[in-house]
């Protein structure tokens, strides 16, 4: 079953959204190197527990809104389910060097989400 293992919220000031999330949720935000522009979150649980990680950028477009990344074994297979079940693959895989691959998805309601295939060596 696939489960919920990233978030993207973009931003138009990286610096003011950083202060409003570390502020209202108490969240870890912090650059890791070669990504410029982007920040990795880490949440806890109201236990303290780790939850589920997260990224802040730049917008990129008018209308962006923050995106969920569901974990797939395969982005080929889950995209072409995708599209068996009447949604759209809008942002065709892509890799995200060191860290695994990623494509952007439309429901049948036209609402995005993201499908994330974890793969170290992805380049």
């Amino acid at each position: 079953m696939a489960t919920i293992v990233h978030f993207d919220i973009p931003a138009d000031d990286l610096e003011r959204a950083q202060e409003f999330y570390k502020d209202m949720f108490d969240w870890k935000i912090e650059a890791p190197p070669g990504f410029p522009d982007y920040y990795l979150i880490e949440t806890k649980g109201l236990s303290g527990t780790p939850g589920v990680g997260g990224g802040l950028g730049k917008r990129e477009a008018a209308g962006q809104q923050i995106l969920t990344y569901f974990d797939v074994a395969s982005i080929e297979d889950a995209a072409a389910k995708v599209e068996s079940l009447g949604g759209k693959v809008i942002q065709p895989k892509v890799p995200v060097p060191g860290w695994g691959y990623l494509a952007v998805c439309l429901d049948t309601e036209q609402n995005t989400f993201g499908l994330w295939q974890e793969d170290a060596s992805a380049h």
